[in-house]
């Protein structure tokens, strides 16, 4: 396993991550707990998930499921990073969402409860609150460090402005503020390179792509299409279509280098460098072992141009829409 510090903090995590967003809702409990085996005897030692995962009639469950992992022992929790989420509704009363102060708190306490341990390395913002000014995030986040609860702090679907917001009343503090931003980021996904990457560059952050097959488009979907493996609806089948010319370049360009397309999108994004890991969400061991594969898989200057050229990305702004 290769480990890279995240963002500009000292802390150590693996190149890819384990998103646990299919535990419960798609995969059960006790394969859930196998897969989370496989990976940290991989050596895969970084975790995300959320507090609302678990669907509409269960948030929190996902949380519970890992949360028993841990209690299994062996040395599970001290070998975890653990980065969990606040922000989604956890009820329908008035004050259980977003990122006022009060729900920080609730929301950590809880949080802490369902997974089984004392402290969290990676306490994220799941989205932007419009609502609640820097200074009462921040306030509560000091808060929460003090009494040993949590270490760091990062955003998720956060714009390059919201993160520069954050990190300058960070530093009016002074406090760490965000080391990490959690983004959608794949090789059909490049609209972070206008104003989210620069914004994480220069202020420090690693960048954390999730959906990095781009719901599974980049995994080869019209290759399992055709031989019957999968059948895609709704939104994904609209966006195969509309992007089916694309996606059958990069399929070739896969099978003409003998890869799978899944590795080869992963390994594109570890060869970007804002990126610190990708978030793979494994439903099966055997996709996460693919997930694995793509660390393995080395693109040269040449194949990130032909890459570049099936899926052109933004120029930075304000480049992208200026002289």
């Amino acid at each position: 396993m290769k480990y890279t510090h995240l963002g500009r903090s000292g802390l150590k995590v693996s190149r890819v991550c384990l998103g646990t967003m299919n535990f419960g809702p798609h995969t059960q409990e006790a394969d859930a707990h196998r897969i989370m085996d496989e990976a940290r005897e991989a050596g895969l030692n970084f975790f995300d998930t959320a507090n609302a995962y678990g669907g509409e009639d269960h948030r929190g469950w996902t949380e519970e499921i890992i949360g028993r992992w841990f209690a299994k022992g062996g040395g599970r929790r001290n070998d975890t990073v653990l980065a969990t989420k606040v922000y989604g509704w956890m009820s329908h009363k008035p004050n259980d969402s977003h990122l006022s102060a009060l729900n920080i708190r609730r929301a950590l306490d809880a949080s802490l409860k369902r997974l089984q341990t004392d402290h969290i390395e990676l306490y994220q913002f799941h989205h932007v609150d419009r609502g609640t000014p820097w200074d009462e995030i921040w306030q509560a986040v000091d808060v929460a460090v003090q009494q040993g609860k949590i270490i760091y702090s990062g955003s998720s679907n956060f714009a390059g402005w919201h993160i520069a917001a954050a990190q300058e009343a960070a530093a009016r503090r002074p406090v760490t503020g965000l080391v990490s931003e959690q983004s959608i980021y794949s090789l059909m996904q490049r609209s972070v390179e206008r104003e989210v990457i620069p914004a994480a560059q220069h202020y420090g952050l690693g960048l954390l792509p999730w959906s990095p097959l781009h719901g599974g488009l980049l995994g080869g979907v019209l290759k399992k299409e055709h031989d019957g493996v999968r059948r895609l609806g709704g939104r994904a089948a609209q966006a195969l279509e509309a992007f089916a010319d694309d996606i059958a370049a990069f399929e070739s360009f896969a099978a003409q280098r003998g890869q799978e397309p899944g590795d080869i999108a992963l390994a594109w994004l570890l060869h970007q460098p804002a990126v610190t890991a990708p978030i793979i969400g494994p439903r099966t061991s055997d996709q996460l072992a693919a997930g694995l594969r793509a660390l393995e898989v080395s693109l040269d200057a040449d194949a990130l141009a032909q890459l570049d050229q099936i899926f052109p990305g933004p120029k930075t702004a304000p480049e992208d829409y200026a002289w």
